[in-house]
């Protein structure tokens, strides 16, 4: 075994890590830290990757991710992982910063706020290289994010080519062993974020930075027949078919990370870097990406730690969030924690420890990339989750991003005949201000329980945590949570 000190840690983005791990060394000129010993950080991190789209979690789609389930066998996955909110921008930066949307300021499709201390900045003082490949304007304003090597989503086909991925990621960890440096690396894959390969979105060009010529070739074409119906949306012909472009672009994903993680161990820096994988939300489809139901939130977050992780591993038990990211990066790199944030380290359940506070998770939606607000909070365990939902009146009108391409499309015309599917468009459009479901049983969310007398004291307990965390947050929703739901209920 490596001493703990030639480690390197590797992550791909789907927690937090205390200080004092590792040893930091310190060049006699200055007493900045060198590049020697330092702990390597790979990052990589899928787009609208459901939790549940791995053959590792448990998907049956064929020959989905042989990648992705390898890194999963080499290190350790979590059963209970999520993200704090479910949309591309505000969930990155959650990660970089370990505070709450409204505690950095990126409750939207906005920059951080200039106050705010980040990951990277902690990163630049103790000396390391910090790169990033696409989704650079995800992470705003660039100055508080410090990138010595930025590769822009156009020169890797969109973020969706493996072999430019490759390429680049192999030039990155060159430049690292050149300046004799400790590294950061952030690999955003964008796939499987919509136009889905093949897709009429991405023949049209819907998305404008897809430029002609520029749409990545695909290592595998999925049929209809192979997919497999996600249990919150109906099995219905235009949903297979738009399932079989998203698995086509998961598949590519796949390919993506094998290519990174190949340059990795070609560098010869494998065995001195942790790797973390985890996706940003959950999939372009309704009742996942930008809500706050089960699908949207949770990520396949896997962790390989040469010498520290025991390969193979499954936690089964714990819960880590996206604000735990940045403590935990902090406490692996042997670096200062930062003063004001929400997240806690989760280094210690990578050392098979146990943590009787990890039994839940807080999250949270503010505002769609169309600049929409619709708030959500939710507080969740591994057998109930409680959603609210206070933009829900039973007149406005809920619109995302899923509801292009052909699914929410097929469901609205199958809700013309079909009863059931009409009441799941209608929940989709219109909500309702509370929700509460039974996870172990109803994985799915079908079947909303906040009306259940039996349930009366469960849900008045998911209340008041809900309240106490949004008070500890400083949620600014937190006092009219305490009115219109607490107030009112105990009447």
């Amino acid at each position: 075994m490596r001493p703990l000190s030639q480690l390197t840690v590797c992550l791909l983005v789907a927690g937090p890590v205390g200080s004092g791990l590792f040893r930091v060394q310190a060049d006699a000129a200055g007493g900045a830290p060198s590049g020697v010993g330092r702990v390597n950080v790979l990052l990589i991190t899928a787009d609208d990757l459901n939790y549940d789209s791995l053959g590792v979690t448990g998907c049956k789609v064929p020959e989905i991710t042989p990648h992705i389930d390898r890194l999963a066998s080499e290190g350790m996955r979590f059963e209970h992982a999520h993200v704090t909110i479910a949309v591309c921008q505000p969930s990155r930066s959650v990660l970089m910063t370990g505070r709450y949307p409204h505690r950095n300021g990126a409750k939207g499709f906005e920059p951080i706020r200039t106050d705010v201390p980040t990951l990277q900045e902690s990163l630049r003082a103790a000396g390391y290289l910090n790169g990033i490949m696409a989704k650079v304007g995800h992470l705003a304003p660039g100055e508080k994010f410090c990138w010595d090597t930025i590769v822009p989503a156009e020169e890797l086909g969109n973020g969706r080519d493996p072999e430019l991925y490759y390429k680049h990621a192999r030039s990155f960890f060159e430049r690292a062993r050149n300046e004799n440096r400790p590294f950061f690396l952030m690999a955003n894959s964008q796939d499987p974020h919509r136009p889905f390969a093949g897709s009429e979105q991405e023949a049209n060009r819907a998305n404008r930075r897809l430029r002609a010529g520029q749409a990545a070739a695909v290592g595998r074409t999925y049929k209809p027949q192979e997919v497999v119906v996600p249990g919150f949306l109906p099995d219905l012909p235009d949903i297979r078919t738009e399932l079989a472009q998203y698995f086509t672009s998961v598949h590519r994903c796949d390919q993506t990370v094998g290519k990174i993680l190949k340059a990795l161990k070609e560098s010869g820096l494998e065995q001195s870097t942790l790797v973390m994988f985890l996706s940003d939300n959950g999939m372009s489809l309704p009742f996942s990406k930008t809500n706050c139901y089960p699908a949207s939130t949770r990520t396949p977050w896997i962790v390989r730690w040469p010498g520290k992780v025991k390969p193979g591993t499954v936690d089964k038990g714990h819960f880590i969030s996206g604000i735990d990211f940045t403590p935990t990066i902090l406490e692996a790199t042997g670096l200062k924690s930062i003063e004001g944030v929400d997240g806690r380290s989760f280094v210690g359940l990578l050392r098979g420890e146990k943590d009787e506070s990890r039994g839940g998770v807080f999250t949270l939606f503010f505002q769609t990339s169309g600049r929409n607000d619709y708030p959500m909070r939710a507080f969740q365990t591994r057998k109930y989750v409680y959603i609210w939902n206070p933009w829900s009146d039973g007149k406005t009108v809920f619109k995302n991003e899923p509801q292009a391409g052909l699914t929410f499309k097929a469901m609205q015309e199958a809700a013309r005949t079909d009863p059931a599917i009409a009441a799941r468009v209608r929940l989709f459009l219109y909500r309702v201000p509370e929700e509460f479901y039974d996870v172990e049983t109803d994985p799915n969310a079908l079947q909303n329980l906040i009306d259940d007398p039996a349930l009366k004291d469960k849900v008045a307990r998911f209340r008041q945590e809900l309240s106490r965390q949004m008070t500890a947050t400083d949620d600014p929703l937190a006092e009219r949570f305490r009115n219109e739901i607490l107030q009112d209920r105990s009447r």
